[in-house]
């Protein structure tokens, strides 16, 4: 393709919208660290003037990725992503302590994050062996490979204590979901959270006058209750589905009116019982029968029965203390707004006193008199509530979200499989983002510490997010040629 026809071929929707967000996301740093005694907006010892010449570099390296071949991608795939395994496997070692992380390379007086950078690596490694002739998600070694491209970079990121930053590799799973992951593994997912979140709340809550944990007691339930729904589901034995069902609750109610009224006990017994009957039983369904449906059933009983017990075990023992209050803090299992809660409380009220309108720009109060930590960074979303209101804020997520439905289009117009696994990739991670960032901000989800993109401060987001945006177009660049 000549390099005339390249310009004729981009989606210039999409360069728009990533210019607005990037000029927006500019805007908010300047409301966000702006102190009443600058004088110059574009000061390079200002936030806003670091950040304007970040963006200014991010432009011309848009330029550059553009101009490469876009085959170029596909051909070193696999290079670039061994680069960055072993760049995060170097930064565990060489990186400074930074507030508790060593996920920082200093070169001279610029900071860069390598995990910012995986991501996009990430993403064309698993494009490029997904489009290999003969792929399907069905074979265990590439499910296996698969797993084993996206779980590297996350240990490596933990191993440099950045759980925020390794969290957003989960994301993948929605791109694999749209490339024929089985529904099961994403039901599995959700079942996890459930799990978690129901079983953490209510551990110390117990049932009436029984010695019962609530939590326990209720995701064992629903555990007896999802197999009885995949036995429905998967197999349509409704009569083996309903028997579970009646089995289940019967002996729940004999049981709790025992505890309850006569002799006193712990029902989660009774429920480890019913648990292992069931797997018994299923295992006799497919001995019997002989498929592995009712076996694959079985194991998702047993594996959630690890899962509550491993999961309790991690959040009391594994997670940091801070990273514990905060999860306390979000499930409304204690209170501490001077403490874990201050800077989701901070933030609340900077978003709330901006009202529908905002109080304008550089008006805000909160952010100008400091009360909203990272506010410029992590927090950047608040800025943009206080100073835009309602309206802008609004405004904002209406203009991420018509990002999110263009990379779909695009992605789902792409002739190759590399081209689509990479364009959704891409979604997946800016929708992640999205999702977390704003949802913390809010105070409703974890607070874990990752960028909203192209508008928190710092130049190793905002090169991540355009080297990931970037390559994706020049791929969609190149579908007519392909097609031809």
């Amino acid at each position: 393709m000549r390099r005339d026809s390249i310009w004729k071929s981009i989606d210039w929707v999409t360069i728009v919208i990533y210019l607005m967000l990037v000029v927006f996301g500019w805007f908010s740093i300047c409301g966000a660290s702006y102190d009443y005694s600058d004088h110059d907006l574009l000061d390079f010892s200002t936030r806003a003037g670091k950040q304007f010449v970040w963006i200014i570099c991010s432009f011309g390296l848009g330029f550059v990725l553009l101009m490469l071949d876009d085959s170029f991608y596909d051909l070193f795939a696999y290079l670039m992503y061994i680069g960055l395994m072993m760049l995060l496997i170097v930064t565990i070692f060489i990186a400074p302590d930074t507030k508790g992380s060593r996920s920082w390379l200093i070169l001279g007086p610029v900071s860069l994050q390598p995990a910012e950078f995986a991501k996009f690596a990430t993403a064309l490694a698993l494009a490029k062996f997904m489009n290999t002739y003969g792929f399907t998600m069905k074979n265990w070694k590439n499910a296996v490979t698969l797993g084993f491209l996206i779980l590297l970079p996350m240990g490596l990121i933990i191993a440099q204590k950045e759980t925020g930053s390794a969290l957003v590799y989960l994301s993948f799973f929605l791109m694999l979901y749209r490339e024929g992951m089985p529904g099961a593994v994403l039901f599995g997912g959700i079942c996890a959270v459930l799990y978690f979140v129901v079983g953490i709340r209510f551990q110390e809550e117990m049932i009436a006058d029984t010695p019962t944990p609530i939590g326990e007691f209720a995701v064992l339930t629903m555990i007896l209750l999802f197999t009885a729904g995949m036995v429905w589901v998967y197999k349509k034995r409704v009569d083996v589905a309903r028997n579970i069902l009646a089995v289940t609750a019967g002996v729940l109610l004999i049981t709790y009116l025992i505890s309850e009224f006569w002799v006193h006990f712990n029902l989660v017994w009774v429920q480890w019982a019913l648990c292992l009957l069931l797997i018994g039983y299923l295992l006799y369904l497919a001995l019997s029968e002989r498929t592995y449906t009712y076996l694959m059933i079985a194991l998702f009983s047993l594996g959630s029965i690890g899962f509550l017990y491993s999961s309790d075990y991690a959040f009391n023992e594994v997670l940091q203390p801070h990273q514990h209050e905060r999860i306390e803090e979000l499930l409304g299992m204690r209170e501490d707004p001077k403490g874990t809660g201050y800077n989701v409380n901070q933030s609340k009220i900077a978003i709330g006193s901006g009202g529908l309108l905002g109080k304008g720009f550089l008006n805000g109060t909160q952010t100008k008199l400091k009360y909203v930590p990272e506010q410029d960074t992590d927090f950047i979303f608040c800025t943009v509530g206080e100073e835009e209101g309602f309206v802008g804020a609004s405004s904002v997520l209406i203009l991420f979200l018509v990002l999110i439905l263009r990379l779909i289009a695009v992605a789902e117009r792409q002739p190759t499989t590399f081209g689509r696994v990479y364009g959704y990739s891409v979604m997946s991670i800016f929708l992640f983002h999205l999702f977390i960032n704003v949802g913390m901000v809010l105070g409703l989800t974890p607070v874990i510490g990752i960028p909203l993109p192209f508008f928190s401060y710092g130049g190793s987001s905002l090169w991540g997010f355009t080297i990931l945006l970037f390559i994706f177009l020049r791929i969609d660049a190149g579908r007519n040629r392909r097609m031809r």
